[in-house]
């Protein structure tokens, strides 16, 4: 169970972090949260594309790992298989706590990241921030501003009816039927049809951009097919 507590140099002052990837450090997720400002570096590895909002009122972008969950098909023995890593990944495990409008650096001590002998010093022996908790911060930062564009991003999206709901129904090399379903991706015969005030709108607010990277990352669902067929194999062969 998450224990989410406020960050500070005296109680964590010997703190380190396990930054390397693998099982059993929290990263066998099928999909994290993502934002436009992420989208040019992430589409030349992964898939991206939309899930409902867990209040069911809104949308929001995610990166795909996997077919079904708790499959990141990314981790290999040796790490993370790809050369960009999503933020919400990289950030682990830190996040963004609330006192009043004051946002401040919370760590979650039950995560199998979290150690006292191995990793990355969050601190230095005099109570400094070392070089590792300033990337962190400038991430967690990145990823707050990013989520809060997500919002504009979507309304667009939704105010255009750019959004469909998809079905990938998959035949693996084993002869296995597999459907991945519920998200939702961008439709590309509407997005084609925006009158040309529309399409300068989505542009001059930045979105544009990010609606065609969202679209050139759809094919990397054959290399996530590839990876499964790959895993497959291995499991087949006993290794």
């Amino acid at each position: 169970m998450p224990n989410h507590v406020l960050l500070n140099n005296v109680q964590h002052k010997d703190l380190k972090i396990i930054t390397r990837h693998g099982a059993g450090f929290g990263d066998e997720v099928m999909y994290v949260a993502t934002f436009p400002a992420e989208f040019r570096t992430l589409q030349a590895h992964y898939p991206i594309v939309f899930r409902k909002a867990e209040d069911g009122r809104g949308f929001e972008p995610i990166v795909l790992f996997g077919f079904q969950s708790g499959e990141n098909l990314f981790l290999k023995a040796d790490g993370w298989d790809a050369t960009e890593i999503p933020l919400m990944i990289e950030r682990q495990p830190f996040l963004i706590g609330r006192n009043g409008e004051e946002m401040l650096v919370h760590v979650d001590l039950e995560s199998p990241r979290v150690s006292r002998t191995e990793g990355e010093a969050v601190f230095l022996p005099h109570g400094g921030i070392t070089d590792y908790l300033d990337r962190i911060n400038s991430i967690l930062f990145t990823i707050h501003e990013g989520l809060q564009s997500n919002v504009g991003f979507i309304d667009a999206l939704l105010k255009h009816e750019l959004l469909e709901s998809f079905v990938f129904d998959i035949e693996l090399e084993d002869g296995s039927q597999n459907r991945l379903g519920g998200f939702y991706t961008i439709h590309e015969e509407r997005l084609a049809a925006l009158a040309p005030e529309a399409i300068a709108a989505l542009h001059k607010a930045g979105y544009l951009q990010a609606i065609y990277m969202a679209l050139a990352s759809l094919s990397q669902f054959r290399g996530l097919i590839d990876r499964k067929n790959g895993k497959n194999r291995k499991h087949a062969a006993g290794r």
